[in-house]
């Protein structure tokens, strides 16, 4: 019988943050050197406890005097006085101004005891050898003059708990001579991978065995950093539940928050929330969201707990949506303020899954610089969406769809975050990979050749790459291209030279998928080979064992073949080339770069194009 756990009374978005909130994760308050204490938040009020600055001093170069002796004085009728000496920053005066006399001084210099203003140097001159100064203009009592505790006063209000410490206030804790500064603690957290499938990069990797490289330990853990958190990282445990137990109880030991990513699901070999039931406190499990659904709140011990989905952008966005908000407060920082912006949905987006959802969504600006927005949704194991995707934008459960030309909000995954100077769709190449290295930060969705037209016509991105047979939009302008040898790559000990030898031969291949232009030409090639035989090309793609077997990268079927796992697959001389594969040529292709004929004008379409022409 099985013991698989099901999603049961979904909680709600508002639910599940009202249960976050519950939880406790702030660290206690600590000291921590001046030096240290740059972008951390103060724990408590620090109170000035001495003058600054602590004397009068000069706030310019000139003469110190008694104010009164200058009334008067002007540029026809100047008043004389004698000089009795010079006091300069850092020394203590040895002499005093009496009626009648100056005192040259630097700008901050002490003040020397009688002066109350001083003369700034331009409109003075002094005469009788430098025994005396000539004063061309009246001052009053305290020009120039800087006095004692005018910055801030000994007894007074510096600096306030939660004040975030940046340069300025870091100079103001020095002027008072704060050498060590109360700060609020950086909240700890402990990262969990979980999966008997992982394995961390750098290591090994047997993808045979089904294994893949961790990816929400490191993501996590810059996240964390970013909300302002101490990640500390664990090593991933595997599907067992006493290795389980162990690692988080040692986490929760040493962190104020525990994250774990994956074993959150319905399975009956995900045992992470029968530990937290077991060892701590289930709160929460499940949420009425996409993605994240299968997300875990409780606590372990005396440290709060989050189990995040195992897919990296659902345990991103689950963090960012509902963990991010606590690890802030804990540490003391503000919301960031600029990290939402408002764009036009580029095309409808149709949704009725009756759950929240955060749509990963990226941006592009359209020939006259209005902001667009377009979902970027590979589904939630696919790891470059992370990148791929500038924001999220929250749709209501009750939404059915987002009409072309709506006006959405995003939720940008940084503050940082600005669209794309280049924007292209369509087939993937390895000279068109040299080409984007050209360009300043270029966005390209290597979807294929009849998405990318397709995606064209609806005027989503500024350029389209195509190759083989294919009907351009009508109003795409032709910005130029290249031509590519495809064919077919070979393993050694396959003897197969043509196209009908594959045909022919017991072979195992391995083909591009039907929106790739190099699927379309090999499909052509079937064409002209069934009517040269008198037969359809469904004949000939039923005999060749893996026609049906698709990869959407160009290197893909080349590194089956490496790899030993097929006999044959479509791809390109270069690629044959660049992995020392046997290469048997089935002919030359055409690419073409098609622009939307409104961008055509953008700077990065124009660095692209001037790119191209130097092909």
């Amino acid at each position: 019988m099985s013991d698989r756990r099901e999603f049961r009374d979904l909680a709600s978005p508002a639910e599940a943050r009202e249960i976050l909130a519950g939880l406790d994760l702030a660290p206690d308050p600590e000291r921590v050197p001046l030096a240290e204490a740059r972008d951390r938040v103060l724990a408590e009020r620090i109170d000035a406890e001495l003058d600054v600055p602590g004397f009068d001093r000069a706030s310019m170069d000139g003469y110190a005097v008694r104010a009164a002796d200058t009334f008067g004085a002007d540029e026809a009728d100047p008043t004389t006085l004698s000089l009795a000496g010079a006091v300069h920053a850092g020394e203590e005066p040895a002499v005093a101004v009496e009626s009648g006399t100056a005192v040259e001084v630097s700008t901050g210099a002490v003040m020397p005891e009688g002066a109350d203003a001083v003369v700034v140097v331009e409109r003075t001159t002094e005469v009788d050898g430098g025994d005396a100064v000539e004063v061309r203009t009246a001052v009053a009592p305290g020009d120039s003059v800087m006095l004692a505790g005018a910055d801030i006063a000994a007894g007074a209000r510096a600096l306030g708990p939660g004040t975030p410490l940046t340069a300025r206030e870091i100079g103001l804790l020095s002027a008072l001579g704060v050498d060590e500064v109360p700060v609020r603690g950086t909240p700890t957290v402990g990262i969990v991978s979980t999966g008997d499938e992982l394995v961390r990069p750098g290591d090994s990797l047997d993808s045979g065995a089904g294994e893949i490289y961790d990816v929400n330990s490191y993501t996590l853990a810059a996240a964390v950093a970013e909300a302002g958190g101490d990640p500390v990282l664990y090593p991933h445990a595997g599907d067992d539940y006493a290795e389980m137990e162990r690692l988080l109880h040692e986490a929760a030991d040493e962190c104020d928050l525990v994250l774990s990513s994956g074993s959150t699901s319905a399975s009956a070999v995900d045992v992470i929330y029968r530990v937290i039931e077991d060892r701590g406190e289930l709160l929460l499990h499940g949420v009425a969201v996409k993605p994240g659904k299968p997300m875990l709140v409780g606590t372990v011990g005396e440290s709060a707990y989050v189990g995040l989905p195992g897919y990296p952008i659902s345990a991103l966005t689950i963090f960012r949506v509902f963990v991010a908000p606590l690890v802030r407060e804990a540490a003391g920082r503000e919301e960031p303020s600029t990290a939402t912006v408002t764009g036009e949905m580029a095309v409808t987006e149709r949704y009725a899954e009756g759950r929240q959802r955060f749509m990963p969504v990226g941006l592009v600006e359209d020939g006259d610089g209005a902001l667009l927005v377009y979902p970027v949704d590979k589904g939630s194991g696919a790891t470059t969406t992370l990148v791929d995707a500038d924001g999220t934008v929250t749709v209501p459960a009750d939404t059915d769809y987002i009409a072309e030309g709506e006006a959405v909000e995003v939720d940008l995954f940084s503050p940082d975050v600005r669209p794309p100077t280049l924007l292209g769709v369509g087939e993937d190449d390895p000279t068109l990979s040299e080409l984007l290295d050209t360009v300043d930060r270029p966005r390209y969705l290597p979807l294929g050749t009849v998405e990318g037209v397709r995606r064209l016509a609806a005027g989503t991105p500024d350029l389209a790459v195509v190759a083989g047979p294919s009907d351009p939009p009508e109003n795409a302008v032709e910005l130029g291209g290249w031509d590519r040898d495809w064919g077919l790559v070979v393993a050694p000990d396959a003897d197969v030279d043509s196209l009908a030898a594959l045909v022919d031969g017991d072979y195992r291949f391995v083909n591009r998928d039907t929106g790739s232009g190099l699927r379309r030409s090999f499909d052509d090639a079937l064409d002209a080979l069934a009517t040269e035989r008198d037969t359809d090309r469904t004949a000939l793609s039923d005999a060749v064992d893996g026609y049906d077997l698709t990869t959407k990268a160009h290197e893909s079927p080349a590194r089956k073949v490496l790899g030993g796992r097929a006999d044959a697959g479509l791809a390109l001389r270069s690629t044959a080339e660049k992995l020392g594969l046997e290469y048997v040529s089935l002919g030359s292709q055409r690419v073409r770069v098609l622009a939307n004929p409104d961008r055509t004008e953008k700077p990065g379409v124009r660095a692209f194009e001037r790119a191209l022409d130097g092909l």
